[in-house]
């Protein structure tokens, strides 16, 4: 059984580019280490070693690179689409802001019970 042949990065970025993207902390945490392993892959690093290097799996190492190639600085951003949509309408939502706003000291107990007495949900 043989080894698969290890994937290109695209090198969207120059590595002075990389290199300034990262110092300038234009990114959060989060990106910065994924900027960091695509680095290692720039200067000639395999996945497995440069996903050891910043502590992921080698799995995780190929998902971002396959993110990286796909988006380049876009694609290691996260996405934190989705979730349970909202049960109160966007009226209801404004009226909810409208009333918290006029007392500051609401708890999140307080907040919930508020909008299943009012909403019904």
């Amino acid at each position: 059984m043989g080894r698969r042949p290890e994937k290109e990065v695209v090198k969207w970025l120059t590595l002075e580019e990389l290199n300034e993207e990262i110092r300038s902390r234009k990114v959060c945490a989060e990106v910065l280490r994924k900027l960091f392993f695509i680095k290692e892959l720039y200067k000639g690093a395999t996945v497995p070693k440069a996903a050891k290097e910043v502590g992921v799996s080698k799995v995780i190492g190929y998902v971002w690179l396959e993110n990286w190639n796909e988006k380049g600085l876009e694609g290691l951003k996260p996405n934190y689409g989705g979730g349970r949509p909202s049960e109160l309408t966007e009226e209801q939502k404004e009226e909810l802001k409208k009333i918290l706003e006029k007392r500051d000291d609401w708890t999140t107990r307080e907040v919930r019970e508020f909008i299943n007495e009012e909403f019904g949900v």
